[in-house]
């Protein structure tokens, strides 16, 4: 009986990938959002949820691991079976700590495979909304006066956003220090008050306070402006000839079959394509992914990029201790 069964399956071209599909997910699935709550990263796992839960069939468990700039929980998944039941949601700084961590506790290449690619997630240059300071020339022009008495707070050493203020320091030949802190939320009561200059932040969780003008943002990352703050101009345009932009996105770890990577795949950029969500996407300061990337595309993508941070890190020198 198993004999003919297995014929059958076969005869009707139903291979064991396209009946593992069809049993995948068998429990709930979990997101892990290597960050605190309250974050882009964390923000976008929540928005997503809902319609994944509806088109899987089963619970989608957000669930935040932060540290070490988000490679405590990328390691976490790493270690986790290979069923598909675990799958990682993280930001840019996925493919950079293990350049700059001496034990990041895994290899963005080694350990997983992508599942997609879900928004581009440019960060803002942000100061107070009473600073004296309107632009980021202005920003450039104090630090060639006052240099290291200029700060500017990232969300953590070494992470997208301390590397894109090294990056202005280097191209535009000027000295900051560098404040870094637990998530770009923490950063928040500092920046409000003055007590650092500037922070270079995600646009998902920072758009909203600066469309209420609680911030002001002098410059966003990426090659283009962003639809939410379509006034804010773009790094080059100020002057900075830096483009790379954040992103979010999800893994899995490798050794998952690639008909459940396919099945994720298919699940994300259905939730991604509903209209709510994707206004909802592009509202809070993100970039749908446009075409969407099936998981092959995005894992040659992310391990290009991988070795592009590598570089940048190697230039900048930064390091985490």
């Amino acid at each position: 009986m198993i004999r003919l069964i297995v014929c059958l399956v076969f005869a009707l071209g139903l291979g064991p990938q396209h009946v593992l599909a069809q049993s995948y997910p068998s429990k709930p699935v979990r997101l892990v959002v290597p960050y605190n709550p309250g974050g882009g990263t964390d923000i976008m796992a929540r928005l997503l949820a809902e319609s994944m839960r509806e088109d899987l069939g089963q619970p989608i468990l957000v669930v935040n691991k932060p540290g070490a700039g988000g490679a405590l929980g990328a390691a976490e998944v790493a270690r986790s079976p290979a069923d598909g039941h675990t799958v990682l949601l993280t930001a840019g700084g996925f493919v950079i700590a293990p350049a700059v961590l001496k034990n990041a506790g895994y290899d963005p290449t080694r350990d997983f495979v992508g599942v997609s690619q879900i928004a581009i997630v440019p960060l803002i240059v942000l100061t107070r909304a009473d600073s004296p300071l309107k632009t980021l020339g202005d920003l450039v022009d104090r630090a060639k006066r006052d240099g290291e008495k200029v700060s500017f707070a990232s969300f953590g050493n070494a992470t997208p956003s301390h590397l894109v203020g090294e990056s202005i320091k280097l191209l535009a030949g000027v000295g900051m220090t560098h404040v870094p802190y637990k998530g770009g939320m923490a950063s928040l009561p500092d920046l409000m008050s003055g007590a650092v200059d500037v922070a270079i932040l995600d646009a998902v969780s920072m758009t909203p306070l600066v469309k209420e003008g609680r911030l002001k943002a002098l410059a966003v990352t990426g090659p283009k402006r962003l639809p939410a703050l379509p006034d804010i101009p773009t790094l080059v345009e100020s002057g900075i000839d830096f483009d790379a932009v954040g992103w979010h996105a999800a893994f899995v770890p490798a050794g998952v079959a690639p008909a459940i990577v396919a099945r994720l795949n298919a699940a994300f950029t259905k939730a991604v394509s509903r209209s709510d969500i994707r206004d909802r996407i592009v509202n809070g300061g993100s970039i749908p992914i446009e075409p969407a990337m099936d998981a092959g595309q995005w894992t040659a993508k992310y391990r290009q990029e991988v070795l592009q941070w590598a570089e940048l890190v190697r230039a900048s020198g930064a390091r985490v201790d």
